[in-house]
Formats: C-alpha cells, structure tokens, sequence
C-alpha cells in the first residue's frame, strides 16, 4: 500500500514533498502518532522520519487496539516534558466527527466546523479514486499522576473525542493483477462475489467498480451498496431479502459480515466466505465454506475455516471452485458408471437365472467386473483433472440429487443396451454360433458374454468422462492414469481369457469372435451420442414429484 495523497489542513500535498512545507511542530506531530502508533516502519517514506529516535524519546503508556466497531485505534503516550499525547487513527469520516480542530499547516489549532465541509468533499475526492482514507488525529492531556501499574491503566478513562485533527491520508491499495480476470470467471460461474469491507462506502464503490465487482456505475446504486450500520438495523425478514441483492457492503463490522453470512444461507444459498482476522472467525465457521488466508490470517482465523488459501490471492478462489467441481463432477461419472454396471449384471444373471436356472457371468468373473468397476474404474474416472468447461456449468443448489436426470438418461441408454445384446447371446448364442458339441457351444457362449461384457465396461468407460459432451475423447490424452487403466484392463482381460480359463471358467476365443466381443462394445460410443440426443427435464424428478403433491394438496384444499 501506497500513501499516494495527504491533507494537512487545507493544504493539499504530494507525499514525496510533504516534510519541506509543513511546519516543524506540525510535522513532529504527525511523526510521533505514526511512529507510535502502528507497529510498522514504514508508512510515509519520504518524510524524513526516524522511527527509532521518535520512539526513543517518548514512552508509550497505553495502546487501544483497533475497534472494528468505532474504525479506530489508538496510543497514549508520555513526553519528555510529562505532557501527554493521545494518538488516533482510523476510518476518516468517523474521526472527523470526533475532532473539534484542526492543525493548519503552519502549525496553529483552528476551528474545525466552518471546515468540516471541506474536510468532508476531501475525503470523499479520496474515496471516488479508490483511496482508502485514513484520519490522523490527537489530544494534549495533562497527568498529575501517571499510573504506574498495568491494572492501573486498564481502568484509566482516555478521552477520545475533542480531537484535534492532524492529517488526512489516502493510501492506495490496488487490486492484485489477476483479481479482476477471477471475478468474471466466477461471475460466469455462476457464482456470486460480494464484497465486504470497513473501508468509506464511496472507496468500496471504487475498488469493486476496479476489480469487477461492479460492472457499471449503474450498478453502484440502490440495494446493491448498502452500509454495515444499515444492513445490522434491519429486521430479520427484511435482511433476508436484502441480502440477495446486496454487492457491496461499506463500513461493516464482524458482526455484519455474520449477519449477512446468516441471511443468505437462510434463503437457501451456498456461501463461501473469505477472511484473516480473529474477527472473521464466527462468518468463516457459520458460512458452507470458510477460506482463511495463509500468510495473513490469525491462527483462529484458520483453524476456524474449511480452506486456507496459502498465497492470500483470490484468484486462487477460482482454483477452489475449478478443483470443487471437478470432484464433484468425477463423483458423478464414477456413480453413473458404477451403476451401468451393476444394473446390466444384477438384470443379466437374474433374467437367466429364473428362466432356465443357470447365470451366464459365474462368480470369478463377477469379482473380476467388480474390481473394473469399483477399484479400477474409480481411479480412472475420480482423477480426472479439472477442466475450463467446468467454469461455465450452472452451481448445483444445496438440495440438488448427486444423480441428476441426465445421468439416468445415459445410465438406463447404456445399461439397456448390454441387458438387451447379452440376453440375446445367452438365450440364442447357440444357433448363432452353429456349433455342432453342446457343451462346448455352453462353454464359448458364456465365454463370449462375459467377454462382451466387460467391453461393454470398457468402452462405456469412456462415455462416463463426458455425461453431456458429444465427444467423449475431448482431453483423454491429458489423463494418462485413466488411458493406462484402460489399456491395462484391456491386457489384463485377454490374459483371463486366453491363459486363466481354469480359474474364470472360460475357454480361448478365436480372432472372430474377439472381434464380435470388440463390436458390441464399440458400437456403445454411437449409442452414447443418440443417447445425449434425447432430451431430458433439468428439474430433478424427485422435486417434480414433490410440486405434484404439492398442485394435488392445493386442488384438494380448494
């Protein structure tokens, strides 16, 4: 952060060539309150200041730690000649309304009424520039006693009104490159960003109109930018409806920033907050997600959240949503992949079973197509690496089935078609392959629909990558884990085939009927794409059978 612009009195100054055109009373003043009062060594470089010697030659007494509620902080301090200083800084419009003078920039205390109006289109000059303005104020006091004691000093009442304001400063804190392009990405995401600050509102306006927040001036009206004051003496209800709206919040306390959190998870948001401070704690464990920062952050702050973002960059929040739904996509591919399997084998063995007593896929070969579908096919489909396309998909609502009704689609398409080509082969495979030994026709017979329905597994593999997408072989080469469980399952299953038909019960295929087996499990990916060519409701049927219930009761009730 930059301290780019400062008013002393009604001067205006440039940083860089403040300290030859300020009084030296006027400028030992605003050294001893910066010096004192921050734990930093640098906040206006160029004027001269030695932090040490100023610190040096006066004892702190007291420090007021900043409230988030009065925007200020503060620190008592003793000089060398037993006078005291009370020294405060903060949010500049709530300081100047404490302050009753002025120090002008020759060094003499003035009335600050018939100023306050400048004072006042000053700071909001500053905010407009997307300056955060910070108010430098302090008050002579005069000890008969100093306490001596801690205990002492945490009962001395200070004064902390009647101030004398010393400087105006605008610091520039510009947004960190990258922050604007994450904003759109998670704006087209679908996903909302709010932004919550303590700075004046017209700053806030600023740094979100800078950063994307805001994209027009137009928006930066009406219920979109609201102050935290505002906000908190709202009414439940009526802050539940607000909160939907609101961009920007302005001078806002912890406590709003929970307020808000509160509100919109009541309306049936999914909230995501970010924050560093100790303050921040209670919206970090209240919100679905909570993103401290790593470098930043207080360690309850941490320890409070679900993330923490270790470079303290918000376009690192566009990586959590990226990774987030890349899991949550995977998941699905598995589940519907999983499921394909599970119908098509329980509907294969159980048809055959009722109709002539016999399963065609024994139990070796089932613990075989169990650890394709669990073991293998998991590590193929749930490591799949996130996507751009995953950016420009809709959010999933917090009620939202983990099974939507195009994984139905694609699931009963594919599980359908394996049910249908296998029970052909197991109820007519004989007088298709016209062969002449029965057993041995028995034998080939099961061996082929076992060995077609693990292509069909294969193949079908694939079609889970892309629930929706036409071509399923979009980024295949990126994942090398998912092409080398493929390849390996593969092998591995003419292996069973041709070497272990002992322990599978299964005999060795000749080249044409590999080939048949390899069809029947290609002709899946033309399938897949008719398939994706039916359309279906994005309303989850499970909420459709709920807002039928729903018309019923009502036409009963009428």
């Amino acid at each position: 952060m930059t301290v780019v612009e400062t008013y002393v009195g009604r001067k205006r100054l440039n940083p860089p060539d403040v300290s030859p055109k300020l009084h030296p009373e006027v400028l030992s003043l605003i050294n001893e309150g910066i010096a004192q009062n921050t734990t930093g060594n640098i906040f206006i470089p160029k004027l001269g200041m030695n932090f040490e010697l100023i610190r040096s030659s006066s004892k702190v007494l007291h420090v007021f730690p900043f409230n988030s509620e009065k925007k200020r902080g503060g620190v008592a301090v003793k000089r060398a000649d037993s006078g005291v200083h009370i020294h405060w800084k903060g949010a500049a419009e709530i300081v100047l309304g404490t302050c009753t003078q002025y120090i002008d920039s020759d060094g003499h205390p003035q009335s600050i009424e018939k100023e306050k109006a400048f004072f006042k289109k000053a700071i909001n000059d500053m905010a407009t520039q997307s300056l955060r303005c910070v108010a430098i104020a302090y008050r002579s006091y005069k000890l008969d006693k100093i306490p001596s004691k801690e205990e002492d000093l945490d009962q001395w009442t200070l004064p902390d009104d009647e101030l004398v304001l010393l400087a105006l400063v605008g610091i520039k804190d510009p947004c960190r490159p990258g922050v604007k392009e994450a904003v759109r990405l998670c704006t087209e995401a679908g996903v909302k960003v709010r932004m919550v600050t303590g700075d004046n509102l017209q700053t806030a306006k600023a740094i979100a109109l800078e950063c994307g927040i805001l994209v027009s001036i137009e928006e930066a009206v009406g219920p979109n930018i609201i102050e935290g004051k505002t906000f908190r003496e709202l009414s439940e209800t009526e802050r539940e409806k607000v909160a939907m709206k609101i961009t920007v919040m302005g001078r806002s306390s912890p406590n709003d920033k929970l307020l808000l959190v509160q509100a919109l998870r009541k309306g049936g948001e999914v909230v995501a907050v970010t924050g560093d401070g100790t303050n921040d704690a209670p919206a970090l464990h209240e919100a679905d997600i909570g993103l401290s920062m790593g470098i930043q952050g207080t360690e309850v702050a941490k320890e409070s959240s679900d993330i923490i973002i270790l470079d303290d960059n918000f376009a690192s929040v566009v990586k959590v949503v990226r990774w987030g739904r890349s899991v949550y996509a995977n998941i699905q591919k598995f589940i519907q992949f999983q499921l394909t399997v599970n119908v098509a084998a329980l509907s294969i063995n159980v048809v055959a079973a009722i109709s002539s007593g016999d399963v065609p896929l024994n139990a070796v070969q089932l613990l075989w197509v169990n650890l394709i579908m669990d073991t293998l096919g998991a590590l193929a489909l749930a490591t799949e690496p996130p996507t751009d396309s995953l950016m420009n998909r809709s959010p999933v609502g917090r009620r939202e089935p983990l099974i939507t009704n195009i994984m139905w689609r694609n699931l009963l398409v594919q599980a359908l078609y394996q049910v249908t080509v296998l029970l052909i082969l197991n109820f007519g495979g004989e007088s298709i392959m016209h062969q002449d030994t029965m057993t041995h026709t028995l034998e080939v017979k099961n061996t082929i629909i076992f060995n077609a329905f693990v292509m069909c597994q294969i193949f079908n593999e694939f079609n889970a990558r892309k629930p929706e997408g036409m071509n399923v072989f979009k980024g295949v080469t990126k994942n090398r884990l998912f092409v080398g469980i493929v390849g390996m399952t593969f092998i591995l299953q003419i292996i069973i085939i041709t070497f272990l038909g002992k322990f599978t019960t299964t005999v060795r295929l000749n080249w044409q009927q590999w080939l048949a087996c390899l069809c029947i499990g290609l002709f899946s990916w033309p399938l897949a794409i008719i398939g994706k060519l039916i359309p279906v409701s994005k309303t989850p049927w499970s909420r459709r059978v709920v807002r039928a219930f729903r018309r019923l009761k009502k036409t009963r009730t009428a």
